[in-house]
């Protein structure tokens, strides 16, 4: 079990964040928290998410072309932003990734299926990046906020992936945080039948 001060930095006390302190993430982080991350369960060990972490200037400059004018700032100041994105054809890698069986067989032809699959698992990809970062000591700040038809247009043309929702990465500047809003209870949330 992990100790409180791990629980608290992963969950109870880390925020989402839109200030960032002037501070480079390195390479290794980023190849840390994707090295944490891939290791959390998917369907059929299917893992569809497809990640882009947008640092240099030019990436960024495109990236912010399809980011709306609330996230503008915010992603433009955000050391790394990660365009977290899935693979429509994410079953051609099930041969490796799930050998046992011909699970690359349930996906093709079934567009349907394949898109559900890729989206599901890509998101909880997505949350688990976020996981791994916080676990590492750096924030994140996922939205929603962009046109996503605009991104695959600008980072993903002519490849079946499609971008999901973005997420800054950074060490956030906690002196502007606003409190935490309230969360659910069990009671209003939860059922044990």
């Amino acid at each position: 079990m992990l100790n409180q001060d791990a629980l608290n930095a992963i969950f109870r006390n880390a925020r989402t964040h839109s200030f960032w302190q002037n501070r480079p993430i390195e390479e290794s982080t980023l190849r840390d928290i994707y090295d944490l991350a891939k290791m959390a369960p998917t369907s059929a060990n299917s893992s569809p998410a497809r990640f882009v972490f947008v640092r240099s200037p030019a990436a960024k400059e495109k990236l912010l072309q399809a980011v709306s004018p609330g996230n503008l700032e915010k992603t433009k100041t955000a050391p790394v932003t990660v365009v977290v994105a899935y693979d429509l054809e994410f079953y051609e890698k099930l041969p490796k990734l799930f050998p046992h069986t011909d699970a690359r067989s349930w996906f093709v032809g079934n567009t349907a299926l394949a898109e559900k699959t890729a989206f599901l698992n890509g998101t909880l990809q997505g949350a688990y990046l976020i996981l791994a970062a916080r676990s590492l000591g750096v924030d994140a700040g996922p939205m929603a906020g962009f046109d996503s038809a605009k991104v695959d247009e600008l980072f993903f043309a002519g490849t079946k992936w499609k971008s999901n929702f973005l997420c800054n990465l950074g060490y956030g500047e906690h002196s502007k945080l606003f409190p935490r809003n309230p969360r659910l209870t069990f009671e209003e949330a939860c059922q044990i039948l």
